[in-house]
């Protein structure tokens, strides 16, 4: 149970890592969903803020970043409640309005995202009003040049998206990309180190008090990852690979295999990193790891999400 001075119009949907939480932020006057989850969960979304909700409509739909986890269930809302408002950060505005799905990321991951429309911006420095509070709209670049995170001063309640999770922080894709962004990481966990929150609600993982230590953590592991670009690298390609095991739940290898030669975000990190590995032995050797961690298990052919 949250203490009283978590906002008492905050709900949050926990929902696990194939599918970023869900913020419902309630008041009198607007009902407010913060990210929608992946696709093969949109049902599952629908449901929760109908069963939330209750009579009432969904008004406002906003997304921190626009990463296929957290909108791919913008469609589907936006089916359920023809009159919602959809808020997007402005980075990749044009890109969704002629739904370009290389520029968003979407083909490059070979991950799933319906078609959605916005009507309006957050843009950063700006403010937006829901559960009865004054919200800070606050750029949060690193993982996703575009992202923002949202900040409640009188509570000190932060929506970190992932920018900031108990045990670290999201993938930095533009380093896979060849652009430097691990500076853009530091200097979001300084804006944050700044901001001070008491409660954290991050895009992936349960709520929790902020501390020294959740820093100190992710600092750390920004640092092994300046060190060691490679060690970032093939973590994130055990990240897609377990993303895809995820939505699956089971698959055979060589069908996982070749959906990872498909899949040109494994092709740029395995050419750009480790160019002298056949795909073939990469892809083997991270899914051993994942297997070796607890993360996948094998069945003869078979690999099973675990």
């Amino acid at each position: 149970m949250l203490h009283s001075s978590f906002p008492s119009g905050v709900h949050v949907f926990e929902r696990g890592w194939l599918s970023s939480n869900n913020v419902l932020c309630v008041d009198s006057s607007v009902t407010a969903l913060i990210d929608s989850g992946y696709s093969t969960h949109s049902r599952q979304t629908v449901e929760l803020c109908t069963a939330a909700l209750g009579n009432r409509s969904l008004d406002l739909l906003i997304n921190t970043h626009l990463h296929s986890d957290h909108c791919g269930g913008n469609a589907a809302l936006q089916i359920r409640y023809p009159e919602l408002r959809t808020l997007i950060p402005p980075g990749q505005a044009s890109l969704i309005a002629s739904w370009d799905q290389v520029g968003l990321s979407y083909a490059a991951t070979g991950q799933t995202c319906p078609r959605f429309t916005f009507d309006g911006l957050l843009s950063p420095g700006a403010v937006i009003s829901m559960a009865d509070a004054n919200w800070e709209i606050h750029a949060a670049t690193g993982h996703d040049p575009h992202s923002i995170i949202l900040f409640e001063p009188s509570s000190r309640t932060l929506i970190s998206a992932d920018a900031l999770w108990e045990d670290g922080f999201g993938i930095v894709f533009p380093e896979l990309e060849g652009e430097h962004a691990f500076e853009e990481v530091a200097a979001t966990l300084d804006m944050i180190e700044k901001l001070a929150p008491s409660w954290v609600v991050p895009g992936h993982g349960p709520i929790f008090r902020y501390r020294p230590d959740v820093m100190g953590r992710s600092r750390q592991r920004l640092d092994a990852f300046v060190k060691n670009p490679q060690r970032h690298a093939r973590h994130a390609a055990k990240v897609l690979l377990k993303f895809k095991l995820l939505e699956l739940q089971q698959v055979d290898y060589k069908d996982l295999l070749s959906w990872a030669e498909s899949v040109s975000y494994f092709q740029l990190i395995r050419e750009r990193f480790f160019p002298s590995t056949p795909m073939c032995d990469w892809v083997a050797d991270l899914t051993n790891d994942l297997i070796r961690s607890g993360a996948a298990t094998k069945g003869n052919a078979l690999i099973f999400n675990a």
